[in-house]
């Protein structure tokens, strides 16, 4: 017998003995047992015979009210506890099914904290939802990062980048402020600022030959460059978005930012595409890399974001320096590139 069914077996015996009912036919028992009890004391005649038909017929009657009682307040608990657990468990279901969409919408699938080197579990993951994804949006500083895993992923996307433009102060200023939240007292703000500024525009410059060395595993990668955009980094799947916390004062200290994944149906991933949309159509740089994009039209798109040239011996050293943070960040996130 199942155990849920033995619980109310015997719930519904223990209401009867501590119910009228119970006390009723224990009433019958006591009569009964009294009744034999006084005609066993007598001689023969008409008073046992009546005190031996009285305690007979009570007996009996207690027993036959025993079973009937018994079997009807089984009956009856079943009837009215079932319907109950059966509509008590599908309101639970349905009330587990909304707080499950509340909680698609509304709350990260994933928290990745704050860490000073790459998080292995993270990566995986997110180069998992890369290669489940075609089209592929960036919103960053320098898109290094987007290169590297562009690079590492067997598959084929649509690309569409948004990155700083190095001709505006804005950008770099916010990253470098964010990187000089946790540095000592001592430092000299201002030489430690012109050297950050210095090494996050050689970042950018980094990226976008990245990007370009990136070409061959996409239909094709457009680069938005804009003057002030958003610290916080983005990174949108076809069923995820990640949204990386630059903005976020506690964990400054380390190199990689506390990081929120979303899943498609959220309302963050909703309105972080439509942000990116419309910060993709803002005034900025835009060019266009395919897999027939030559180091010559390239060199131009580079110029033409960066305002500088971009001589052959130039190309191999931007491009040597990016192949060397790519094997540097493979190693460290377990990424095997």
């Amino acid at each position: 017998m199942p155990a849920d069914a033995k619980r109310l077996r015997t719930h519904a015996i223990q209401e009867l003995f501590w119910t009228r009912t119970g006390l009723l036919l224990s009433v019958l028992v006591v009569v009964s047992f009294l009744a034999m009890w006084a005609a066993g004391s007598i001689g023969a005649g008409t008073p046992k015979n009546l005190l031996t038909a009285l305690g007979t017929g009570t007996l009996v009657s207690a027993v036959v009210g025993f079973g009937q009682t018994l079997i009807t307040a089984s009956s009856a608990q079943k009837a009215m506890v079932t319907p109950l657990v059966e509509e008590s468990r599908k309101a639970l279901r349905e009330l587990s099914a909304e707080y499950r969409s509340l909680n698609a919408e509304f709350f990260p699938t994933h928290v990745f904290e704050a860490t000073t080197d790459p998080d292995p579990a993270f990566n995986a993951l997110m180069m998992r939802d890369l290669g489940a994804t075609r089209q592929f949006l960036f919103r960053g500083f320098s898109g290094r990062y987007a290169a590297v895993r562009l690079l590492l992923a067997d598959a084929e996307w649509e690309v569409r980048a948004v990155v700083a433009d190095p001709r505006g102060r804005a950008a770099v200023d916010a990253r470098a402020r964010h990187q000089l939240r946790h540095r000592g007292a001592e430092v000299d703000y201002e030489v430690e600022s012109a050297r950050l500024r210095e090494r996050l525009h050689e970042d950018i410059r980094i990226g976008l030959v990245g990007l370009f060395l990136a070409r061959a595993r996409c239909t094709s990668i457009e680069v938005t460059a804009v003057a002030d955009p958003p610290l916080d980094r983005l990174e949108v799947f076809d069923d995820s978005v990640w949204v990386t916390l630059y903005s976020s004062v506690a964990g400054a200290a380390a190199l990689y930012p506390r990081t929120l994944r979303f899943s498609e149906g959220s309302f963050l991933y909703d309105m972080q595409r439509a942000e990116f949309a419309r910060l993709r159509a803002s005034d900025g740089q835009r060019f266009t890399i395919t897999p027939e994009t030559t180091r010559e039209e390239f060199a131009v798109h580079f110029a033409a974001v960066t305002g500088e040239e971009l001589p052959e011996q130039r190309f191999t050293e931007l491009a040597e320096r990016f192949h060397a943070f790519r094997r540097d960040f493979s190693a460290k996130a377990e990424l095997g590139g």
